[in-house]
């Protein structure tokens, strides 16, 4: 034990062996606390500064055990921190087990959290007596100790934790012990608030750097967003066009820029280092989802140039993506002023297709004027729409052949998609062609100055592909009907057109390209001028039928023209009509006696057939309905 040696008294005389001792124990002393004192300034972590405190103080006051605790944040809990002697499993133990919790005036206070919070040291002589050690006499059991004493850490006069320190034997821990546990205490407090302050200044110091690294990294965003912002709006300021969009943009992203309209038709490419970029070609894309409204990543496919994978960033207008612009690589390879750039190009492409647009708007609206009057047929229309045509650049005066569209189910919002497409396909095509919606049908005038309807064709299909691709995969019919020579023909070509469209989809035929030749006998019905005969035959034939079917309430008509079409099965026929084959039977008897014709009989047969197909052809004669103005 460590004993401070009193100041002698005059005429007393210390004998020279006690003094040279006690000045070792001195020398011993200081050179404790200046080893606590001096890790302060070394990088040692705040646990090797407590692991001192412990170590130096089990060496100093010759205890088997020591441990300093440090309060929690909330300053709810002590929590041990450093030791020496103690094991692993008597710190888990206090610590996740039996914490020592802070509880001010609590009569099963214990001595850490007294000494804490009254900020004196306290002392337990023999804890297994001690009532306030009993949470812990098991864990203390294990470890062997019998006595401690518990000092508060204290720095201007605010309790950081405690020094604990513990005996194998009972114990009463005196003044003078008690004393020089204090003073060590105090300096170990004063080391701890050092190397936190130290350890909170570097933190600050660290932080200052980080910020003034992030302010510097930030203004040099900034002004290079500022120079992106300059670049971009002077290509919106003069009107230079998706081109010159694409032409800004890959030098600031520093690889090839290729931008394309919703169906795929590249609107503008621009080359970095001679280096082109290229896009999933539209019969490689999946037509089951529709095209993402943000920047995205795109897999690679196996005839991709350059190889890899693609950015693709949409221009939208509202919800709608009227263009795509793509880039080589992925998003993880952009830099933050990289999506900027691509996000503001985006825009400002958005601005130009916008103007463009408007253009094209006015273009559209008198375009399906044109149209409208020319299927209308009206005389004053007609004798100005070759001089209205040609304000529009186009020539009136070339045949034109008929293509008729229509979007299966039919929706107003199906029909105006459908005649975006139609015009994206067109706007490619020279001379381009006159597209206008007509009521529940988008109809194209397609100059064709040979007579050769193979470019029609491919038109049509193209248009149909352009809907799937853009109205989220509906499908549609077209029919191209034979060129118009001249300007009175086209009413008699778009019933033409109309009519074909809506017997093949009658015929059970969705997403399909088709010609007059390929309708067959209906072709021929829906070119005949004069009808009149053919309606007469028709209603004479098949009255017997319909009165019967009115005045009874049943369905002979229905039944004979779904069993014509199941190639005369009378089971086929009850299965389509949900019926008993019995019924199908009564019916076609009740029928053939009704129209006094037997429908085994080849003639008769034939008869019944045509006059279903003729009011199939009548059904679709109708008048012209009148134009959409779009």
């Amino acid at each position: 034990m460590v004993r401070i040696p009193p100041a002698t008294e005059p005429g007393h005389t210390v004998p020279t062996a006690e003094v040279s001792g006690e000045r070792v124990e001195l020398r011993r002393w200081l050179g404790g606390i200046a080893s606590i004192a001096a890790v302060v300034n070394t990088p040692a972590s705040r646990t090797e500064l407590l692991e001192l405190v412990s170590r130096t103080a089990c060496e100093l006051m010759d205890y088997r055990f020591c441990a300093v605790t440090l309060a929690d944040p909330d300053r709810r809990v002590l929590v041990i921190e450093g030791s020496s002697g103690l094991s692993a499993e008597y710190i888990a133990g206090v610590n996740a087990e039996h914490p020592i919790t802070l509880r001010p005036g609590d009569p099963d206070e214990a001595p850490s959290s007294r000494a804490f919070t009254t900020r004196r040291a306290v002392h337990v002589s023999d804890i297994s007596v001690a009532p306030t050690f009993r949470p812990w006499e098991g864990v203390a059991r294990q470890q062997g100790f019998r006595s401690m004493i518990s000092v508060p850490l204290l720095v201007s006069g605010r309790a950081l934790g405690t020094l604990n320190c513990y005996r194998l034997d009972v114990h009463e821990f005196g003044p003078a012990e008690t004393e020089l546990l204090t003073t060590l205490a105090h300096q170990a407090a004063i080391a701890i608030e050092t190397a936190r302050l130290r350890d909170h200044e570097a933190r600050t110091i660290a932080d200052l750097r980080e910020l003034n690294r992030s302010l510097a990294e930030q203004h040099a965003l900034l002004q290079q967003g500022e120079q992106i912002h300059r670049e971009l709006t002077a290509v919106a300021l003069r009107t230079g066009g998706i081109s010159a969009v694409s032409a800004a943009l890959a030098p600031l992203l520093r690889r090839p820029v290729l931008v394309e309209d919703p169906v795929g038709t590249p609107l503008a490419s621009t080359a970095h280092e001679g280096r082109t970029v290229d896009a999933p070609p539209p019969a490689e894309r999946d037509l089951d989802h529709p095209a993402p409204h943000e920047l995205a990543d795109v897999s690679g496919w196996p005839t991709a140039a350059p190889p890899g994978p693609r950015v693709v960033a949409p221009v939208l207008l509202g919800n709608e993506v009227v263009a795509r612009i793509w880039l080589p690589g992925s998003l993880a390879e952009l830099s933050p002023l990289d999506r900027r750039a691509l996000e503001h190009a985006a825009t400002v492409s958005a601005l130009e297709l916008l103007r463009a647009r408007t253009a094209l708007e006015v273009e559209w609206r008198l375009s399906g004027e044109v149209i409208g009057d020319l299927l209308t047929g009206d005389p004053a229309a007609l004798a100005t729409i070759t001089s209205r045509a040609a304000r529009l650049w186009h020539d009136l005066d070339t045949p034109h052949a008929t293509l008729v569209l229509k979007i299966d189910p039919e929706r107003h919002d199906d029909v105006q998609a459908a005649l975006g497409a139609a015009r994206s396909v067109s706007a490619a095509i020279r001379p381009r062609p006159l597209v206008s919606a007509v009521g529940d049908y988008v109809v194209a005038l397609w100059p064709v100055a040979d007579g050769d309807l193979t470019a029609c064709v491919t038109g049509a299909d193209a248009m149909r592909r352009a809907i799937r691709a853009q109205a989220r995969g509906a499908t549609a019919s077209v029919a191209v009907v034979r060129p118009c020579t001249s300007l009175q023909d086209h009413a008699a070509a778009f019933r033409l057109g109309r009519g074909a469209v809506e017997l093949s989809r009658l015929r059970g035929r969705r997403d399909v390209t088709v010609t007059l030749a390929d309708l067959g006998v209906y072709g021929l019905l829906l070119q005949l001028e004069d009808t009149r005969e053919l309606a007469r035959f028709t209603d004479e034939l098949l009255r017997p039928l319909r009165e019967h079917d009115t005045a009874r309430g049943t369905a002979l008509l229905e039944t004979v023209v779904t069993h014509l079409r199941h190639d005369l099965s009378t089971a086929a026929t009850a299965a389509a009509l949900y019926v008993h084959p019995n019924t199908v039977g009564l019916r076609i008897r009740r029928a053939e006696d009704l129209l006094g014709l037997s429908l085994s009989d080849v003639e008769s047969l034939t008869q019944v057939k045509v006059a279903l197909m003729v009011d199939d052809v009548l059904a679709f004669s109708a008048a012209i309905p009148p134009p959409h103005r779009t």
